[in-house]
């Protein structure tokens, strides 16, 4: 049986399906394990290769300028080889596409030619090609072995992609460039998330990418930095070398380099089991860790049945999620764009929330899109994004509840690959975008953003959000944090004992004026990270801040971190940047450190504070 595609005339493999629940059969309860509907496609190495390569050509073709439309997809490659050396098979990731193996472990599925992602010519314009727009989408659990084009693209895996678009899990043999140096110029990056994965064959070019972060992976190399390129749990990764003079000519390269991460758990992922059974796979927590968790066998974990799942789709109500996760289940969320007029509660610990193909979660009246009650210990979210609706929330995730039950360090609350935007797709507004109440929680890969461009966006009183997020949790550790744009205080941590491993940063670009952008009567502008004065230990890994205030008015920053000055709160390889425009940040943290404006451009680099 063949799932047409209706939107494009795609025909591919049958829909990812699995019995539903004998506790739901008509008795009015939520169903679990239904079908995962039309945009969810599974491809078979058994399949015809031209029939693969046109319903993946047709896809591309619809995605990789689809920016902000409503179409999603989630890609699925049943265990086997696909392509060859001779006849590789070749296709570009668009927007809103995740591609994944349906093995246990990365190896059982493999390509032999490339996914890429290439740079953006706007307008037409071959010198205006760049890559700081390629967002949302993955690739996970596969190898690639590295096949097929000719000239400059020849024999290359490109993934020129920024924030929101990781790769996790894969292994790649052959050489990866994370820049597209072959179409038009300037060939900006500003990316980007590596995690669990294997290179091999060839060093990387990281070329252009601005700021990248590389955790629990096996390297052969890596070109170069920009700004800020952090390496963590690596093996293979280039020594530490961050200093004064990091990203100018002549200056050391800005590697923040960590033997280990301190804690870590992957994100779930979909398996095929011996019995040709979905399950869902849920990788345990490991502390001080190196290298792959797959690298000597498979990753240790759990397996849950899909029948554990409520399938979220276009007919689902709120009322129905809410009824399934009272009930104790899980939820998979399947390709779409979901209105949400009330709030989804999940109130049991152990709660799987996964998204296929980057759900959409708006909030349609001024409501929190989704809230974690209780003790949320070993749930896991990941895959989602959630957009600020057209009336202003007061939040749109709330992860726990100030004074909850303390979670167990060995099963976090994990956030994976899950993503916040206030405008863009949608104009909308929100006080903050995402507040952390999870002691011990885990942030992986987390992209907040106000819109620079989009709906709504471009003005100061459009798509308005104070914060993107706050942390009240102790112990928290985050790793590829991006938080962007807002117009006050952008990250606040009020926590004990955080780990900050990578965080980015823009100032919001139409600020109107000083007036309308001071933190106090002395300080001009708002940090992009601030410490509260009561914590007493916290450590930060390569944290950057740009700033790039488009107005033609002389706005200043006093400051682009704040935070107590006591021994146990320590920064370590941190710096601000002046893109472009007017003004500029006039220190890095608490008025130490360079300014970054017109005259000095930066980066302005602080090496350790205090």
């Amino acid at each position: 049986m063949a799932v047409a595609v209706a939107a494009l005339g795609l025909v591919a493999g049958p829909a990812l399906s699995a019995t539903a629940a004998a506790g739901g059969q008509g008795n009015g309860l939520p169903q679990t394990g239904g079908d995962l509907g039309p945009n969810v496609i599974v491809f078979d190495p058994g399949m015809p290769q031209a029939s693969i390569q046109s319903t993946l050509n047709t896809i591309a073709d619809q995605q990789v300028s689809n920016q902000f439309g409503t179409e999603r997809y989630e890609l699925l490659f049943k265990p086997g080889v696909y392509g060859s050396k001779a006849d590789p098979l070749i296709f570009q990731v668009g927007y809103y596409t995740t591609v994944a193996g349906l093995g246990q472990t990365p190896d059982q599925t493999v390509i032999n030619g490339s996914l890429d992602v290439y740079n953006q010519c706007f307008g037409g314009v071959q010198t205006n090609c760049n890559a700081t727009d390629n967002f949302w989408r993955e690739v996970t659990n596969l190898t690639i072995n590295v096949a097929g084009q000719s000239g400059c693209k020849g024999n290359t895996e490109f993934w020129a992609a920024s924030q929101a678009a990781p790769l996790r899990r894969v292994i790649v043999n052959g050489l990866v460039s994370l820049m597209d140096y072959c179409d038009g110029s300037p060939d900006y990056a500003s990316g980007g998330f590596i995690a669990d994965s294997k290179f091999t064959g060839s060093t990387i070019i990281n070329g252009s990418q601005q700021q990248y972060i590389t955790r629990n992976s096996d390297l052969d190399g890596w070109t170069n930095g920009v700004w800020n390129q952090v390496f963590c749990g690596d093996n293979g990764a280039p020594a530490q070398s961050f200093g004064a003079s990091s990203g100018h000519s002549g200056g050391p390269a800005p590697y923040t380099t960590l033997a280990t991460c301190p804690v870590t758990q992957e994100a779930p992922y979909l398996y095929l089991d011996s019995s040709g059974n979905y399950q869902v796979f849920v990788p345990s927590a490991q502390h001080n860790s190196s290298g792959t968790t797959w690298g000597a066998g498979s990753t240790p974990g759990t397996s849950l049945s899909l029948d554990s799942f409520y399938v979220v789709n276009q007919d689902s109500t709120v009322q129905q999620i809410n009824l399934a996760l009272a009930l104790g289940d899980n939820l998979l969320f399947t390709p779409g764009v979901y209105q949400i007029p009330q709030t989804i509660h999940v109130v049991h610990p152990n709660t799987e929330i996964i998204g296929l193909g980057f759900p959409t979660l708006v909030p349609t009246n001024g409501n929190v899109t989704m809230d974690l009650t209780g003790q949320v210990g070993s749930t896991d979210i990941s895959g989602l994004i959630f957009d600020a609706g057209p009336v202003r929330s007061p939040v749109l995730l709330k992860l726990g509840v100030p004074g909850s039950p303390r979670s167990d360090a060995d099963h976090p609350a994990t956030v994976h690959d899950v993503f916040f935007r206030v405008g863009g797709a949608t104009a909308g507004s929100a006080d903050t975008a995402f507040v952390d109440n999870s002691d011990d929680s885990v942030l992986d890969d987390v992209w907040i953003w106000r819109a620079d461009h989009g709906a709504g966006a471009g003005v100061w009183s459009g798509d308005q959000g104070d914060t993107g997020l706050v942390v009240n949790g102790d112990d928290v550790t985050t790793y590829g944090l991006a938080v962007e744009h807002f117009q006050k205080t952008e990250t606040v941590w009020n926590g004990q004992g955080g780990d900050v491993l990578f965080f980015q940063n823009e100032n919001p670009y139409e600020v109107p004026s000083q007036d309308a952008w001071m933190d106090s009567p002395t300080q001009k502008g708002y940090p992009a990270f601030y410490v509260a004065p009561w914590v007493t230990s916290f450590q930060g890994y390569g944290l950057g801040s740009y700033t790039f205030f488009n107005q033609g008015v002389d706005i200043h920053n006093s400051m682009a971190f704040q935070a107590p000055d006591t021994p146990g709160v320590q920064f370590h390889d941190i710096l601000t940047v002046f893109l472009t425009g007017a003004g500029g940040i006039d220190s890095v943290i608490n008025g130490t450190g360079p300014a970054a404006d017109s005259a000095t451009g930066g980066p302005a680099d602080v090496v350790s504070y205090p």
